[in-house]
């Protein structure tokens, strides 16, 4: 797994004044919020993953790349980008207008009676990411990112309480818009959903560092991300893969086990707490029932 963009990365990548970077923040544990003009974006994104949510009102045309599509967009849209899905931006117009907000989900979640951002339509993995825009929903759209970008440059002392609320209005006219739409069904359902559990698993790895902790680590985790229930999860991957959801999850934590152990300096409490054990005990429990083999005899075999 790439080492996802941090929100001090981006603003360095567009040469931002990071010493706003603070005063951007919200503090006091509220999370992460601002706005820009799409202007400040590159023609050509590199294709990765980001820590951080964004939304993007795209005037312009060019291509999305995100997981193992792409779209073209050739009319007004807007975008929703999530943390576990990579995605790169390649421009075709020489016009590239709108703007795009980007906050973390601490900054959304304020309210505790909001749903994870994960759990949303727009934002779950395996959801369509672009919305194209009729008149009236570019105009819709367009006032309230214009509020926004007015709002941050304010003084007033709430102005976060109030960009968080314009942040649920687009939200929430998207997933009206979302509603309406009709979509037709996969031919097989079951073998759409086992390849989507198989692309977000492989998404979790490699693990590059010991900070950076896996998300995913049992079957409940991969429904919610998708959206169905585990039971119909399970069914869907055992038939079209022979194998259970968890032992899918297993193999592939083997096998990213296997892969620290010999190539990384990280002691046998960091590999742990990186796969998602919560104690080192249970990462050595299951290496050995794997295996038979400790991971640390497993790390003193390896020459």
């Amino acid at each position: 797994m790439e080492k996802p963009e941090t929100i001090e990365e981006f603003y360095k990548r567009i040469n931002h004044n990071t010493s706003k970077l603070s005063l951007q923040n919200v503090g006091l544990g509220l999370g992460h919020f601002n706005i820009f003009p799409r202007s400040f974006c590159s023609p050509h994104t590199s294709y990765s993953r980001r820590d951080y949510y964004k939304v993007s009102y795209i005037i312009g045309t060019g291509k999305l790349y995100y997981a193992n599509q792409w779209i073209h967009i050739d009319r007004p849209a807007l975008m929703f980008s999530n943390p576990l899905v990579p995605y790169s931006w390649e421009a075709e117009s020489e016009e590239q207008a709108g703007w795009f907000c980007l906050f973390t989900e601490d900054f959304i979640q304020h309210d505790e009676r909001i749903l994870s951002l994960q759990d949303s339509p727009l934002f779950k993995a395996g959801a369509r990411p672009v919305y194209f825009l009729n008149e009236q929903q570019q105009e819709e759209i367009s006032n309230i990112f214009r509020k926004m970008l007015q709002e941050m440059h304010s003084d007033y002392a709430h102005k976060f309480s109030v960009l968080r609320n314009y942040l649920h209005l687009v939200i929430h006219e998207a997933m009206k818009w979302c509603a309406t739409d009709k979509f037709e069904k996969p031919v097989n359902a079951g073998a759409r959903i086992a390849h989507l559990f198989l692309e977000l698993l492989e998404r979790q790895f490699p693990i590059d560092a010991p900070d950076l902790v896996l998300q995913l680590r049992t079957p409940q985790s991969y429904a919610r991300q998708l959206s169905v229930h585990v039971n119909h999860l399970n069914r869907s991957v055992k038939e079209v893969t022979g194998k259970t959801t968890s032992t899918h999850i297993a193999d592939r934590v083997l096998k990213e086990a296997e892969a620290l152990l010999r190539h990384s300096d990280w002691n046998i409490s960091e590999i742990a707490y990186s796969l998602g054990f919560e104690y080192p005990a249970h990462f050595t429990n299951f290496y050995k029932k794997k295996t038979g083999q400790s991971p640390a005899g497993r790390r003193k075999s390896i020459v």
